[in-house]
């Protein structure tokens, strides 16, 4: 016994060998539920804030989430006001440079050729955005911050395209949620296996 309590120290259980003594089986744990009776979720998430914070955390499932009538408005309204901003920018330059003031003179190389006002700079950056091609209006080398806009508008397209088309694609594909169709019945069965009542 010294021997065992220098190596393991004073806590230290003796075990008994004896067979006579009875086996008791060990205490099952209640195990808890990930969805409780009444159909709520009963998983918890760390490190969020409140329920607004949960959304916007994982923004993608969201929105893949939300009924379709949802989805047709963000998706309409997000298109809107990058074309409407991007197109702002377009005109912005043009304002900043001058073009605007100079109209149809043959003499000027504008920074984006034949755009007036905001309805031709919004038509020069749809031309843009769906690769239409550019015919009447297109960027002149004498404009820098144009190319650079362009590449942007390019980047910041291909971003917004992939995100929302991407969310109607799997919005289109998916099932129906299977939450949904997790209920509980008001009922229940009782029945015996392995000699053990299961309820």
């Amino acid at each position: 016994m010294s021997a065992l309590r220098r190596k393991f120290g004073e806590d230290y259980q003796v075990v008994n060998s004896n067979r006579s003594t009875a086996y008791t089986a060990p205490v099952k744990k209640k195990r808890q539920r990930f969805v409780e009776k009444n159909g709520r979720c009963n998983v918890q998430h760390g490190n969020l804030g409140g329920e607004t914070s949960r959304y916007i955390s994982d923004l993608f499932t969201t929105l893949v989430d939300l009924k379709w009538r949802w989805n047709f408005l963000i998706f309409i309204l997000t298109y809107t006001i990058a074309w409407l901003v991007m197109a702002s920018m377009w005109w912005i330059i043009a304002y900043i440079r001058g073009d605007l003031n100079h109209g149809h003179d043959q003499s000027y190389t504008p920074c984006v050729a034949n755009v007036y006002n905001f309805p031709s700079a919004f038509l020069f950056f749809i031309e843009t955005e769906a690769t239409i091609g550019y015919g009447y209006r297109y960027i002149t080398e004498k404009c820098p911050e144009g190319i650079i806009l362009f590449l942007f508008q390019s980047l910041l397209g291909s971003i917004v395209d992939a995100f929302l088309i991407g969310c109607m694609f799997i919005k289109m594909s998916q099932p129906k949620k299977r939450a949904e169709t997790l209920m509980f019945s008001q009922d229940a069965v009782i029945s015996q296996r392995d000699g053990v009542i299961l309820a």
